[in-house]
């Protein structure tokens, strides 16, 4: 450990560049007493090279359910037996949630449509999920004003055939492309925990990495009922915080935000070393499918942890 240490404080604190995959690998494969020492090391690089800044962040899904694609961990998807009915929110309540997401102090809201009406009825910064993207789709999104565009990879691009068939991770890739050339910010994430490797979990950073998101969110399996992954076991708490800081060591410039499954994964305990380990923004309230903490108590969280929310205008 000492050794990878060693390399991360010169190279990553002390410079700013991040490690590569088989540095990445060096970090994920330490024994579980290491843990505290890289995520120490991991919160010294964010405080250098993002700042004490928190970005909170709502969600909300337009359409729910129905959806045509496979994706093995998604409750969403049609094809599985998931409990969950395909359902659209009217723009009305759209704006409504965006105003509740403001009211708790969140810089941005992330919708998974009602652009205009949102930007036109609340000052916050609109990002949004729509899947994959044609030219034209990114060139109408980047005109709305859209401010950050998600589309996760998800995993390595070596197990993705595992998680998803009825599209590649090089589909992903290239919407994400699109998102970076039509001026969005790129918001591209992943899920851990879905019987992937080590390896590839170290693959899965220098993926991502080398397309330079502005930021990563990091989501931990919650298991979903009727979906194919629905007995894949939940990540051990310190495997998961020893991954958060591993892919801060391998951004070090990223909003790297807490997603779906910590509440699961990592307890109140484990979020707050999360958060004093790496992690510099937070989804609060619920998912699009699975319920999280009540905004409330993530926001006193930040308080008691002495982590300043960043103010609108400072949003990246």
């Amino acid at each position: 450990m000492n050794d990878i240490l060693s390399v991360a404080r010169r190279q990553v604190l002390g410079e700013g560049r991040g490690l590569d995959q088989q540095q990445v690998l060096a970090c994920l494969d330490q024994p579980d007493h290491a843990t505290d020492e890289l995520l120490a090391l991991a919160h010294e690089v964010r405080m250098r090279w993002c700042g004490p800044e928190i970005e909170v962040e709502g969600i909300i899904s337009v359409k729910t359910g129905g959806c045509p694609e496979d994706c093995h961990f998604c409750s969403q998807s049609g094809r599985f037996t998931s409990p969950v009915r395909s359902v659209w929110l009217d723009i009305d309540d759209l704006v409504s949630s965006a105003r509740a997401t403001a009211a708790t102090g969140a810089t941005e809201f992330c919708i998974g449509a009602g652009i205009t009406a949102i930007k036109a009825a609340v000052d916050i910064n609109v990002a949004c999920s729509l899947g994959m993207l044609t030219p034209d789709h990114a060139a109408e999104l980047a005109a709305m004003g859209v401010h950050r565009y998600n589309h996760n990879l998800e995993t390595a691009r070596s197990h993705f055939g595992s998680v998803v068939t009825t599209h590649t991770w090089e589909e992903r890739f290239e919407t994400c492309e699109l998102v970076r050339s039509h001026g969005m910010e790129l918001c591209c994430g992943a899920i851990i925990g879905m019987g992937e490797s080590i390896e590839q979990r170290a693959e899965l950073a220098a993926q991502l990495a080398g397309l330079d998101p502005d930021e990563v969110p990091l989501n931990f399996l919650n298991p979903r009922p009727g979906t194919p992954f629905s007995e894949y076991p939940l990540v051990d708490g310190r495997e998961a915080l020893k991954t958060i800081a591993a892919f801060r060591l391998a951004l070090p410039r990223t909003v790297l935000r807490y997603a779906g499954g910590r509440e699961l994964t990592l307890g109140d305990l484990g979020t707050r070393e999360g958060i004093l380990g790496g992690i510099n923004a937070i989804i609060v309230g619920n998912y699009l499918t699975t319920l999280g903490r009540p905004a409330r108590s993530d926001i006193e969280m930040l308080g008691q942890l002495k982590m300043p929310i960043k103010a609108l205008s400072q949003t990246l």
